[in-house]
């Protein structure tokens, strides 16, 4: 998600560019759509008789439609698919916001100097929105350990907890199954202390400010 976000944001961030407010309302919309809403539009996509399966049946990269939702890596990599179509324009609005913030000048005195565009991104962009990176990288961590609208709504775990998530977890054990609160609730404590060790190691990691 950083990484697709942070090259959309350089992109967009063109002032040559046409129609920039048109691609970054595009790809910050699906931020608007409810959580529920997406997972059911992608298990529906997915489906045995989805549009995915139709599409590659017709071009016939599939002799029949594949299972998608119930084998253990296709399942994971629609969750994945569909986290990153969900999220990505989200922390690009983050990056997009750091890059106003930095002078236009030195992209071109860098482009005046024989940069490349590659070069100037990885020399200019990457560092100068390392505490913005750093900021994305810590949400999208406490985000991922609290993963579960997907997991539920998507694949409901399976196939045999196979893509399973630990707040998926922690639900089955409080409410799905013979409810057992206080082995929950300690799961719960569990990633917080994942979240705040984790936290703590990348600002250690990442933040180099003197």
């Amino acid at each position: 998600m950083l990484i697709f976000a942070l090259i959309l944001a350089s992109i967009l961030n063109n002032r040559q560019l046409r129609f920039k407010g048109l691609f970054r309302t595009m790809i910050f919309l699906p931020c608007a759509t409810s959580l529920v809403a997406y997972a059911v539009i992608f298990r529906s996509l997915f489906a045995n008789n989805g549009i995915v399966n139709l599409v590659l049946t017709n071009l016939g990269i599939l002799d029949q439609p594949y299972s998608f939702l119930t084998h253990t890596w296709s399942a994971r990599i629609v969750i994945i698919i569909a986290l990153l179509w969900r999220w990505t324009g989200y922390n690009m609005v983050f990056y997009l916001a750091g890059l106003q913030n930095i002078e236009y000048s030195v992209y071109e005195a860098a482009k005046i100097d024989g940069a490349s565009a590659i070069q100037s991104f990885f020399k200019i962009t990457v560092p100068l929105l390392k505490p913005t990176i750093l900021l994305t990288a810590i949400m999208s961590t406490n985000g991922t350990l609290q993963l579960f609208d997907e997991s539920v709504n998507l694949t409901d775990g399976g196939p045999a907890n196979a893509s399973i998530t630990m707040s998926h977890y922690i639900y089955n054990m409080s409410f799905k199954y013979a409810p057992n609160f206080g082995y929950a609730a300690a799961m719960s404590f569990l990633i917080l202390i994942l979240v705040a060790f984790l936290a703590f190691l990348q600002m250690k990691v990442g933040d180099k400010r003197d």
